[in-house]
């Protein structure tokens, strides 16, 4: 099963380490993305936002983020420019997102990643 399980993850952020300790801690090894150094691209977001059930890419950013403000995304009304901007600036994606067997959570609290193991 842990091979199955991909965490996007931010080490640098304490939620995520939290649940990676969590995935950890049950048994699982999951594989690492390091997804400010390797940002998934446009086709990997499309598959995150559908399997975390999200209607629009904005649920699945950073609203709070500078970069969001300064690229003015609260405005932009384009899926595909909400999806290239996360592609561009990977900080804007929510952390940490889990996926096992074709679901995904974002790990907030790290508890509701144990839903998909």
């Amino acid at each position: 099963m842990s091979q199955d399980v991909t965490i996007y993850h931010n080490p640098r952020c304490s939620k995520s380490r939290e649940t990676l300790n969590l995935l950890k801690t049950r048994g699982v090894e999951p594989q690492i993305v390091l997804y400010l150094d390797t940002p998934p691209d446009a086709q990997t977001l499309k598959g995150l936002l559908h399997m975390l059930g999200m209607k629009s890419p904005r649920e699945l950013m950073r609203t709070k983020e500078d970069c969001y403000k300064e690229l003015k995304l609260a405005d932009e009304t384009n899926d595909e420019a909400l999806i290239a901007a996360m592609v561009n600036n990977p900080k804007l994606i929510e952390r940490p997102v889990v996926v096992n067997n074709g679901q995904a959570r974002i790990g907030r609290p790290p508890e509701s990643v144990l839903e998909i193991l």
